[in-house]
């Protein structure tokens, strides 16, 4: 029988096990032992689970408790991750805001679904979502962007989200621009700037436990417009 390994490119094998900087990454682990999770524990709603654990993640004191990674893929199908704040969640899904024409914003346009990422790791906890995403209608874009600190909204004029600049400089130049062309008055909601919502189609509650036997329940929609859920391997 042939090794299947011959036929691998050299350039993607990856570094030697050898390698320093693996000897010191592959040590690093530790045993989850906070809790378990049951499906007992499970209320019908999933968004609604979600807001108890958001709830615990703020009275446990994690920074930033609505940050998650939002992944999007291009029309390619090319992936991409970064991190953002949750700034809503109802019965109809997860908000965010963002300029629309930066690398998120145009990559939904072209594929409007994305995953959710909530990485509570001090309490050894995640929340997977998967879903559909639609622009928030301007009304709610409106009524948010008006909430904001008004440095904020001067930036949101200032900054040609995930476009090349030339400086730092540049960019500052922009943001003194905005804030003399606003002045003292109102600033507007720019057209390019706006929320998404994500409508969950999985929502995936991963609770750690010891030798990596975690709990992982998924929620997942079903063709009743229910919920199913569905215990996952770890």
């Amino acid at each position: 029988m042939s090794d299947s390994r011959q036929n691998v490119d050299p350039a993607l094998s990856g570094p030697a096990r050898s390698d320093p900087a693996l000897s010191d990454l592959a040590p690093l682990r530790r045993d989850y032992a906070a809790g378990g999770l049951a499906e007992s524990d499970l209320t019908p709603d999933p968004l609604a689970m979600v807001r108890r654990w958001l709830a615990d993640a703020a009275a446990g004191g994690i920074r930033e408790p609505n940050a998650m990674v939002v992944s999007t893929a291009d029309a390619d199908g090319a992936p991409s991750s970064r991190v953002v704040l949750l700034k809503g969640l109802d019965e109809h899904g997860f908000v965010f805001f963002t300029n629309y024409g930066s690398d998120k914003g145009v990559e939904l346009e072209a594929n409007p679904r994305c995953a959710l990422l909530f990485p509570w790791h001090d309490l050894e906890r995640q929340v997977r979502v998967q879903g559909r995403v639609t622009r928030l209608a301007r009304e709610d874009s409106e009524a948010y962007f008006h909430a904001r600190p008004r440095g904020s909204q001067l930036g949101a004029w200032a900054s040609p989200q995930s476009q090349v600049v030339g400086s730092r400089a540049a960019l500052d130049t922009r943001y003194a621009e905005a804030a003399e062309r606003f002045g003292d008055g109102e600033v507007p909601l720019p057209d390019f700037w706006g929320g998404f919502c994500v409508a969950p189609e999985s929502v995936e509650l991963w609770q750690g436990r010891t030798s990596r036997m975690h709990d992982r329940l998924r929620y997942r929609t079903t063709s009743q417009g229910g919920w199913k859920v569905e215990r996952l391997a770890p």
